[in-house]
């Protein structure tokens, strides 16, 4: 991952669509500019510097577009889209409590895009508790002052690039906030300091600490392990008591059957196209070459084909991806590129952490940073989702179960059955990183 430049050019303005709003002029920087200028300027003492870079903004007669501007180019090898324009979608998971903020995150140079969240609760204070910010459009500031109470907090709750690069630009935005994030922070291929993202003055968030602002409303476990390969794994999970609600960032997903309301038509019908992926991963059969019609039939289908890929890179038959996206969706899982490049070489790790987790919070609902949410879900159905790690333990790690947590246990391995046809590409990819030693070999626990 490198750093990346994120300007927003918001027009004035308020449009009113469900949730649904839009906003005028600033810049990366909160300030209105125009004109265009290169900048390296020093930072600190310490002598880092940061890449300011400003584009001109232009006037546009479309508001909406005006609001939801937001010029990115992020993420290495592949940029994360959208570059120009991101509309957010904003709905109540808990009535007068929890909300969650949604856009679309594309990967570049692919028809493949999801949603990425952001989790906003109401402390007893009255301020905001943001967890994992998303790009501050006028729009979404829109939207989060809406609520009208004042941000307190600001949480980067992971390592990953994604999450990351919209903290800075999001806390320029509410400069009286403090920004708050998971510990052992880098970047690939060049591990950059938080500053270099515009992350600066940041507190570090510590296991089952006690001593935060919000510790009496909102529990923390933090999972970091620096086994995995080129660099830590690190995600902290939370817990909201009032509500009982875990918020995880990539631990768990749950696919839904329709796609996510940020996601736009466009991309979907782009989805839906007989392109090259579809070409090469059709098994040798005919592939139609036809226009894409606007129905429901292609949308769901462009939806089943971009779930396939995220998931599994290649899958084996994106020409007729709904057998395989039935196995997928509709349900808690973990993630397939999360489980085999990631959880399966730290079992131990990972199982302290579920268990932690499941053992101290009596949650009733899961709000992840992608995909569906909030998701109904307990204790039980997060241990199931978990349920290949007894595979991967030895004996001493496995807890002797009772009656439930046998069937739990079998379930959890039927959940974590992945199709094998769809796995190939996956299982290639982990063999390529760990012949280059960009991931580990074995597990800690049993051998592979």
């Amino acid at each position: 991952m490198v750093a990346a430049i994120g300007i927003t050019f918001p027009k004035s303005n308020i449009f009113n669509n469900s949730h649904t709003f839009k906003h005028s002029n600033s810049s990366f920087h909160g300030e209105s500019l125009k004109g265009f200028c290169l900048q390296l300027k020093p930072i600190s003492k310490r002598k880092e510097f940061f890449v300011k870079t400003i584009v001109a903004s232009t006037t546009s007669n479309n508001s909406t577009n005006g609001s939801r501007f937001y010029i990115t180019f992020t993420g290495f090898p592949f940029p994360l889209g959208p570059f120009l324009n991101r509309s957010t979608t904003r709905t109540e998971a808990v009535k007068n409590c929890i909300w969650l903020f949604e856009q679309e995150q594309a990967l570049a140079f692919s028809s493949v895009s999801t949603n990425i969240r952001m989790t906003v609760i109401k402390l007893k204070s009255g301020g905001l508790w943001v967890h994992a910010p998303i790009a501050p459009t006028k729009e979404c500031i829109e939207l989060v002052k809406e609520l009208g109470a004042p941000v307190e907090h600001i949480i980067l709750p992971t390592f990953a690039y994604e999450h990351k690069i919209f903290v800075g630009p999001f806390s320029r935005k509410f400069p009286k906030a403090k920004v708050w994030v998971a510990p052992r922070q880098w970047s690939w291929p060049v591990n950059l300091p938080l500053e270099f993202f515009g992350i600066f003055r940041a507190k570090t968030l510590k296991d089952e600490d006690l001593a935060t602002p919000w510790a009496d409303e909102i529990e923390q476990k933090v999972l970091s392990s620096p086994e995995v390969g080129i660099g830590p794994y690190v995600e902290v999970a939370f817990y909201h008591k009032r509500s009982r609600t875990l918020l995880v960032t990539d631990a768990v997903i749950f696919v839904p059957r329709q796609p996510p309301e940020c996601i736009s038509k466009e991309s979907l019908l782009s989805s839906a196209k007989n392109g090259l992926a579809v070409r090469i991963l059709s098994k040798g059969k005919e592939v139609p070459d036809e226009p894409v019609i606007d129905n429901k039939m292609n949308l769901q289908k462009g939806w089943e084909r971009m779930v396939l890929q995220i998931l599994f890179l290649g899958p084996s038959n994106l020409l007729e991806p709904t057998a395989s996206f039935a196995q997928m969706s509709q349900k808690l899982i973990v993630s397939p590129i999360v489980k085999t490049l990631v959880f399966s070489k730290v079992p131990e790790k990972v199982r302290d952490w579920i268990d932690r987790i499941t053992t101290d919070w009596a949650f009733k609902r899961i709000i992840p940073a992608h995909f569906a949410a909030p998701i109904n879900a307990n204790r039980s159905d997060l241990l199931t989702a978990f349920g290949f790690l007894d595979d991967l333990l030895d004996e001493r790690y496995v807890t002797r179960p009772s009656l439930s947590l046998l069937f739990t246990s079998i379930m959890g391995k039927a959940a974590s059955y992945f199709p094998p046809d769809d796995m190939k590409t996956l299982s290639s990819l982990d063999q390529f990183l760990v012949s280059v030693g960009a991931v580990k070999k074995t597990v800690s626990g049993r051998k592979r």
